[in-house]
């Protein structure tokens, strides 16, 4: 191969020399060399390349891969992309005694597969971070999204080392990763964390794997960013946080009912209210810690219109049962919230006002409650009876069971006891029942 060979001795007892061989490589699509330690040609040859011009750079693109690589000048063989062609390059000492002289012969084995560059473009302009960088860090590749992470270019990047962008100690840790998945030879989900170049920490999700890039084992990663999900998901545990603090802390009792009915959360007042924990609270139906009563079809209505989005709050009364089995009645406030197309998700309900404890007694009826409200507002029995059209006895004979029905001993004790067990509307004058349900405002 070298000008210094005067005559080689192929198969077959036949012998050719220097010039035979040259003129014989000429027509091959083959390139050999003769170079120093240093990897400088000294001399050349081959039918590989049609122009000195190409030959050069092709020894360059040669020299600085090996260069990286670290391969020894002794001995070796390897593989070498150039200008869309694939290079089998194998190389020796050329003298067992002179260790600074060796010969290489490199093969052109035809261009690349098209499989193994088919999906060049996609990987370049896929929005999903993706790299190869060397075991020493350094990056042979990478796509426009994954440079966009560190604001600049993938030319920017391809030739750099992680201690170009990232910390020492995040490009320390990255590096050892490298290595360990090179050295495992399996490949690894998982989600890391990095700086970005504002200097915020970032949020990336991906595989990172071993790949074989010329004569060496590099590593490759593919990832996608998710700090905005990151940051989304500690912006709704901080709101939610907030919401707990605020729900435990007002005194309120309230809850979170799905449309369904069923209780999702609940605040330490509500299930003081009704005398259970919260952990069995939650999950329970809405519908059995009501009490059955007039008005029910009329929340029923109310709810409806609620999910609908016919309405955004609502305001009604609802008797509600604790565990012990006691009635009270209490104001609810409703309001919609979330959105599955076009109904509401779930609903906050608050109550802003509860009555008193008591054991359960019979619905009172319309007449009788009428009754308390004129009562409650110093009616006389004869004005009462007018005003209903009723007669002064029976207009005495609801008063005696009204007492007896709310163990109220006089006049003045049976519109307080109205007023405690929530049958009237605590806020309103004239009195009213408190199980009049208007909505608070619509959308």
């Amino acid at each position: 191969m070298s000008h210094r060979v005067n005559a080689v001795e192929l198969p077959g007892k036949a012998v050719v020399d220097e010039t035979g061989l040259r003129t014989l490589l000429e027509d091959l699509p083959v390139s050999w060399w003769e170079a120093d330690g240093q990897l400088r040609v000294s001399d050349s040859g081959g039918g590989a390349f049609s122009d000195a011009p190409t030959a050069r750079r092709f020894f360059d693109a040669m020299r600085e891969e090996f260069a990286e690589a670290r391969c020894t000048p002794e001995t070796g063989h390897g593989q070498v992309r150039f200008e869309k062609r694939v290079f089998e390059v194998t190389w020796s000492l050329a003298d067992a005694a002179c260790r600074d002289r060796f010969r290489g012969l490199a093969v052109d084995v035809g261009a690349p597969a098209d499989t193994t560059r088919r999906y060049d473009a996609l990987a370049d302009l896929s929005p999903a971070a993706a790299f190869i960088r060397d075991l020493d860090g350094r990056y042979l590749w990478t796509n426009h999204a994954y440079a966009h992470l560190y604001g600049t270019t993938p030319a920017e990047v391809v030739g750099k080392h992680l201690e170009d962008f990232d910390p020492p100690a995040d490009a320390a840790q990255f590096l050892a990763l490298d290595r360990e998945i090179v050295s495992h030879g399996r490949p690894l989900r998982h989600t890391l964390t990095y700086h970005r170049s504002d200097g915020t920490s970032g949020y990336a999700v991906g595989h990172r794997f071993p790949v074989i890039e010329g004569p060496q084992t590099c590593v490759a990663g593919i990832y996608v960013d998710i700090t905005g999900y990151m940051r989304a998901l500690d912006q709704l545990r901080e709101a939610e946080e907030n919401l707990d603090a605020l729900r435990d802390h007002s005194g309120l009792p309230c809850a979170l009912i799905s449309t369904g009915g069923r209780i999702r959360q609940a605040s330490a007042a509500a299930a003081e209210l009704l005398q259970m924990r919260r952990s069995d609270l939650v999950g329970k139906r809405a519908h059995s810690v009501l009490a059955p009563a007039p008005e029910l079809h009329v929340l029923h209505r109310r709810w409806n219109d609620l999910i609908a989005r016919r309405h955004r709050r609502i305001e009604t009364s609802a008797v509600i049962i604790d565990a012990r089995g006691r009635h009270r009645r209490a104001r609810l406030h409703l309001t919609a919230t979330g959105r599955t197309s076009t109904r509401a998700a779930n609903v906050w309900v608050v109550v802003t006002h509860e009555g008193f404890a008591h054991e359960p007694h019979p619905p009172l009826t319309p007449a009788q409650i009428r009754i308390l409200a004129l009562l409650a507002e110093g009616r006389s029995n004869g004005e009462i009876a007018t005003s209903l059209r009723l007669s002064r006895q029976t207009v005495d004979y609801h008063l005696g069971r009204l007492r007896h029905l709310l163990g109220a001993a006089t006049r003045p004790a049976l519109v307080a006891r109205a007023y405690v067990l929530g049958i009237l509307a605590p806020q309103s004058w004239p009195p009213r029942s408190a199980t009049a349900t208007h909505p608070l405002s619509s959308t």
